[in-house]
């Protein structure tokens, strides 16, 4: 091991940047996680890992390297995160809309696209996609499967109304007009508690320097 540096820590354990030689690895750690959260730690891990291997081979995101009880590795992407590289290119937005419905055609939903440094904007200018703790993996694509993959969709055009809302067709603007019966319970019921107990409570701020939005949202 030749570097090493924390990028991350939190209540589900920390996430660190690793060198081996010339490959760079993210190796995400919940040994550190306080008990009471390492359940759920543990349950997040094995989401994330199932997503990866299901998602081997798909450029755009990472590669799961390995994983047992307590750790995932999988490969660093270069880029710049979203809320950072505030790009306007119509290129990416098209191929960011690609790249996830290829995420869907393989059985696996994000679930955590609000969040923008989840979405790259690469060096060589292409999409990335990343932290996979809360995607969902299915072999069959269930009437729930569909609703959180529209889910998905609606919250990368959030992102594209943002920073290119000339771009937007009319099938996206109804799309972000009409968000999913689900949707509209949870900002109505478990959004509010959730952010009063991660941001009064725990003030753990889960948007990570991408700023808040939510009136804008």
């Amino acid at each position: 091991m030749d570097d090493e540096r924390t990028l991350k820590r939190d209540l589900f354990g920390e996430i660190r940047l690793t060198s081996v030689g010339e490959d760079a690895i993210v190796v995400r750690d919940i040994r550190c996680a306080p008990w009471w959260t390492r359940w759920l730690a543990r349950r997040l891990l094995l989401r994330e890992a199932s997503a990866l291997a299901a998602l081997d081979g798909l450029d755009g995101v990472p590669a799961l390297v390995r994983q047992d009880r307590d750790e995932l590795a999988r490969t660093y992407l270069p880029g710049a995160p979203l809320h950072n590289a505030r790009t306007r290119d119509a290129a990416w937005f098209a191929a960011a809309a690609r790249l996830l419905r290829r995420l869907h055609r393989a059985g696996v939903c994000h679930n955590d696209l609000a969040k923008e440094p989840n979405l790259l904007v690469r060096d060589d200018g292409s999409p990335g996609i990343i932290d996979f703790q809360l995607a969902w993996y299915a072999r069959q694509r269930s009437r729930l499967f569909r609703v959180a993959a529209y889910e998905d969709i609606r919250h990368l055009l959030k992102h594209k109304r943002y920073y290119r809302a000339d771009l937007l067709t009319q099938r996206e603007r109804r799309i972000l007009a009409n968000p999913s019966p689900a949707s509209r319970l949870f900002r109505g019921t478990v959004k509010p508690v959730y952010l009063f107990v991660t941001r009064r409570i725990l003030g753990w701020a889960d948007r990570e320097g991408a700023g808040d939005r939510t009136a804008r949202d």
